[in-house]
């Protein structure tokens, strides 16, 4: 969420009347400085990253080339937006840093999620020139993962990505799309338009190959070097049918972002699409909190995913921006996810979790890892969501 987003959240806030807020931010953030302090006294050097507890309650911590790193310095960035706290800025700072080495790291596709939500927040926050060269660095590194007669950006290097006889050595899952703001940042910024030439043609080639008829996504795609669909997988969802909650909330903010970006009707008509088929699933439930797949076959009795909840909100709230005649409708749903997100049911008691804010995510189920568990970028897009909901009702 860059400047330009913020200003017009603040000029977008009087299409609302909406007399008065129904989640007290204040109290959230307040509660979410408690927590975070925590971590931070867990976590006397950067060495190891928060990410999420095992199954025992103790914590799993990450290093700074997993594609989660950058969300605990990015979520120090929000609590630095919002209170305004030298303590946070300074958090911010130091866990930024400990991801410089990851600008030169080609091997991933998530170098928006690791350095973007970390040195890019912190760029638009403090304007501190000695951020942009790592930035700059890691788009470069980004679009080496890019190849033109496929047109996408390489996911990983092979599917399944944890085997060395995989069958297929191009895959593309709809995570992806949530890199693409880095590209475009970078063109932006540097004047050099290639960069977000890839992020839009990796877009309209995942808008070509990557829905159903139902506008649900699949998650992982495999194509060929020539840029053949070979098939349509999952990897972290149920099945290769299935719709996996969190691929859909990264289409809906994909799509409604690279529409910010680009202004192409195509994107705001599927992050349209998504938002239908999302609030509308008869498996949703009503506090729109969705299962972590939205075709668990144990339904009702699967765990909810938090975060998936966290990346629509934060989406639903920035597209009821770009659509008059849905805005309320877009609004109110993320405010009943932020209702439900900011209850004691989802929310840590002071001094729980050892520090994490929000309960009940599910990060790979099908391979048993991070189910009904907190997870780092749960509380990141929860923490932006508030930002952006409070910019709306003008809570002061």
């Amino acid at each position: 969420m860059r400047v330009l987003v913020v200003l017009f959240f603040l000029l977008g806030s009087s299409l609302y009347s909406i007399a008065q807020a129904k989640i007290d931010v204040k109290k959230v953030f307040e509660n979410a400085e408690k927590q975070y302090r925590i971590l931070l006294k867990e976590h006397p050097d950067t060495t190891s990253i928060p990410f999420t507890l095992k199954k025992d309650g103790t914590l799993k911590d990450s290093k700074s080339e997993w594609w989660t790193s950058g969300f605990f310095p990015g979520t120090l960035w929000y609590l630095f937006e919002f209170s305004k706290k030298e303590e946070w800025k300074n958090a911010a700072h130091l866990w930024t840093l400990a991801l410089a080495k990851e600008q030169w790291n080609t091997a991933t596709h998530d170098l928006g999620f690791m350095l973007y939500c970390a040195y890019g927040n912190g760029l638009r926050l403090t304007n501190n020139k000695a951020y942009i060269q790592p930035l700059l660095q890691g788009a470069n590194s980004l679009t080496t993962r890019f190849h033109e007669k496929v047109g996408l950006i390489k996911s990983w290097d092979r599917f399944p990505p944890v085997t060395k006889d995989s069958m297929y050595a191009y895959p593309v899952i709809i995570d992806n799309m949530m890199n693409l703001e880095f590209l475009t940042w970078a063109s932006r910024f540097s004047g050099n338009k290639k960069y977000a030439s890839i992020a839009v043609t990796h877009a309209d080639n995942t808008l070509k190959n990557h829905f159903r008829k139902d506008n649900s996504c699949y998650h992982a795609v495999c194509y060929d070097v020539d840029g053949k669909v070979l098939v349509k997988k999952t990897w972290q969802g149920y099945s290769d049918s299935s719709s996996w909650a969190r691929g859909q909330a990264w289409a809906l903010y994909g799509y409604t972002m690279m529409y910010r970006e680009t202004k192409k009707k195509e994107y705001l008509l599927q992050a349209q699409k998504v938002a239908t088929f999302y609030l509308n699933h008869p498996n949703l439930p009503k506090d729109k909190i969705p299962y972590w797949d939205f075709n668990a076959p144990k339904i009702p009795n699967e765990e909810r995913d938090a975060s998936a909840a966290a990346v629509v909100a934060s989406a639903l709230l920035e597209l009821s921006n770009y659509v008059p005649a849905k805005k309320q409708l877009y609004f109110k749903s993320a405010e009943t996810m932020l209702q439900a997100l900011s209850r004691d049911g989802y929310t840590y008691k002071q001094g729980e979790g050892h520090g994490f804010i929000l309960k009940h995510s599910v990060g790979f189920k099908p391979k048993g890892g991070e189910i009904d568990v907190p997870l780092v970028y749960a509380d990141y897009y929860y923490l932006e969501a508030l930002l952006r909901y409070q910019k709306l009702v003008s809570v002061k």
